[in-house]
């Protein structure tokens, strides 16, 4: 397998000269030939004008879908660009038909937001929500999964890298459970796309909903929802416009027939065909390269502030990411992000809204959340373990 040229990498990431960012998993420093596309389509907006660089760039556009495409192994038609993964996962959710009595499956480590909606929707419809248990490894029970399946279970739908923690839950198993009993099988890619190696055929999803600013280093603002090509024309937005569909007559509309039936007429052009120049920057690396370069980064993470003894890894999974996080002894999760931003070093904090049910399941309020992408080092890393053991 090839190897990452670290140097080069770390020269086309510009931030990486003034500070140590471990903030990944919130939104990733672009890469300079990605930021300056991005710069260049804003500022020929404001020389030519909107409608005319969209024009002139009709062809970046559209080369969003093809390459976000080639990044899952699924087809452009299946492909829709959003602006950002909440917004992608809600399209399809609420867009999937539920009734009364009919079941929801999802695991304790879901992401927050989407817990919001499929309760909302319960409220809606009568629709029921079921969480299923962890394994003894802290992702969810695919055993368990399978014995709570009946003939009301409408739809399974987990996170597969929850916010909050290191675990990888296990979407192949999921996705052949799903396709054993026929069931929809949504799965929320937002922090594994560009981290890991991703393909929806293997994987056996009907839906996936991905962002552009953490592991794939696009802009903020942007996302892309997956459609498998016999659902989409199964499933009526829950919103369109003239660009979802077509006026027919005063009482007719047709809606498209690809997944851009998701889309909206009006959307950062500019961020999504420099989202697409950031997918291509990856698959030029190869996301199995950046899977073990970011697995292997974070597992010395790991070992490092174990021997440190006085922080406290959380991180579960059998297999874990690129996210590690951990329990300072002395100071809270805020003061810990706080004095190492002194140190220009970022991370973030956990404070369980985004894994509200596992953060209540295992007595946790506050963690340090430090994430690791191809550009860090090694030497990153002991500087951010010294930097620790100062505070």
């Amino acid at each position: 397998m090839r190897e990452i040229d670290v140097e080069k990498v770390r020269a086309e990431t510009r931030g990486c000269s003034d500070l140590i960012h471990f903030n990944n998993a919130g939104a990733s420093l672009m890469p300079a030939p990605v930021a300056d596309y991005l710069c260049d389509f804003l500022r020929e907006e404001e020389m030519k004008g909107g409608y005319e660089t969209r024009s002139l760039r009709n062809a970046d556009i559209e080369g969003f879908y093809k390459s976000v495409a080639l990044l899952l192994n699924a087809k452009p038609k299946e492909i829709a660009f959003v602006e950002n993964a909440t917004r992608a996962w809600d399209m399809v959710f609420y867009a999937l038909p539920l009734g009364p009595g009919d079941k929801i499956l999802t695991t304790i480590s879901e992401y927050g937001s989407n817990l919001i909606a499929y309760l909302h929707r319960a409220k809606q419809t009568g629709a029921e929500l079921v969480i299923v248990p962890n394994d003894e490894n802290g992702q969810i029970d695919v055993n368990a999964l399978e014995q709570n399946i009946d003939k009301k279970t409408k739809l399974i739908s987990i996170s597969h890298i929850p916010t909050g923690g290191g675990l990888i839950n296990p979407a192949h198993d999921v996705g052949r459970i799903a396709k054993k009993y026929a069931i929809p099988f949504l799965l929320d890619a937002c922090q594994s796309v560009g981290q890991i190696h991703l393909d929806v055929k293997a994987i056996g999803c009907d839906f996936l909903s991905g962002t552009g600013r953490k592991y794939l280093r696009g802009p903020r603002g942007t996302g892309f929802l997956y459609v498998q090509e016999d659902w989409i024309e199964r499933l009526e937005p829950p919103l369109l416009d003239q660009f979802a569909a077509e006026l027919i007559d005063a009482g007719t509309y047709e809606v498209r027939t690809d997944a851009k039936r998701f889309e909206n007429w009006e959307r950062y052009f500019a961020g999504q065909a420099a989202l697409g120049k950031a997918v291509d920057y990856a698959m030029e690396l190869g996301l199995k390269t950046i899977e073990r370069r970011v697995f292997d980064l974070a597992a010395c993470l790991r070992t490092e502030l174990q021997e440190t003894g006085f922080v406290t890894l959380t991180d579960q999974g059998e297999k874990k990411c690129g996210l590690v996080t951990f329990e300072h002894l002395r100071l809270n999760a805020e003061q810990v992000k706080i004095q190492l931003s002194n140190h220009k070093i970022n991370v973030s904090t956990s404070s369980g809204s985004g894994m509200k049910l596992s953060y209540l399941d295992r007595g946790l309020e506050g963690l340090v959340r430090a994430s690791v992408h191809y550009y860090n080092t090694e030497d990153e890393i002991n500087k951010f373990v010294e930097a620790l053991r100062s505070l």
